[in-house]
């Protein structure tokens, strides 16, 4: 089984017509305000620092490469090819393997993990985006990928968020020109508890080793010129048995 074709048509064609500048996409916010923050989370639970690192769903690459200026080895996995195309170009150092996959493809997952072995993993707002019926296979690939020692870095917008982006969508002139984009190509953000994020990790035989709260930055900005932030819930997964 695998994500919808609406799914991942929805995904190229987003890619194939943002603007190819930094900053340009909603998520796309610099790395001091988003993966370093994380990083500072995740750190000290890697009890293993010399594993392979992967970004799941790396879209154009930014924080995958702020990722690889840390970590040794580092791949960056999306479903779009438009998006690896771009995170390859802003690659010409080759530093990160970018490669075009399926999170909820298990054979392809599998394969991945024979190569690499136990990785850590950074997923950045890729559950809730998923087709609701996906989101146990995404959950079930980070845990294929960590096996044994690996640990994984999970942040969701939590469902407040849904609310956030649904009054500036509703704005008398329209939704902001970023999450206008986005929800052109009928990609929103979908319903899911907050309490689901943690069950999906837990069934995938996982254990929450950390979590907490905190703001997810975005690109976008109000007309006083606040930037947009969404209210978001991150964990460590792993297994510890």
């Amino acid at each position: 089984m695998s994500v919808t074709s609406r799914y991942k048509e929805a995904w190229e064609g987003f890619w194939q017509e943002a603007p190819d500048r930094v900053g340009a996409v909603l998520w796309d916010a610099e790395p001091a305000l988003t993966a370093g923050i994380h990083l500072a989370l995740f750190e000290p639970h890697l009890s293993e620092t010399a594993l392979p690192v992967v970004d799941l769903g790396c879209g154009n690459g930014t924080q995958t490469l702020f990722l690889a200026d840390r970590f040794p080895r580092v791949t960056g996995l999306d479903l779009a090819p438009a998006a690896i195309a771009r995170a390859r170009r802003s690659d010409p150092d080759g530093q990160v393997r970018f490669t075009v996959a399926d999170a909820t493809e298990p054979a392809a997952v599998r394969r991945l993990h024979r190569e690499l072995g136990d990785a850590q993993v950074y997923l950045r707002s890729v559950l809730h985006q998923c087709e609701p019926e996906d989101r146990r296979l995404v959950a079930a690939a980070v845990a294929t990928l960590v096996g044994e020692r690996g640990r994984a870095f999970v942040v969701e917008p939590a469902a407040d968020a849904g609310r956030i982006l649904r009054e500036l969508a509703r704005h008398p002139d329209g939704p902001p020109p970023k999450l206008r984009a986005v929800l052109t190509h009928g990609i929103g953000p979908a319903v899911m508890p907050d309490a689901q994020v943690p069950e999906l990790f837990l069934a995938a035989g996982l254990d929450v080793l950390a979590s907490g709260d905190m703001p997810l930055t975005t690109t976008e900005y109000l007309v006083d010129g606040t930037r947009v932030e969404l209210p978001s819930q991150w964990l460590v997964v792993g297994r510890t048995g």
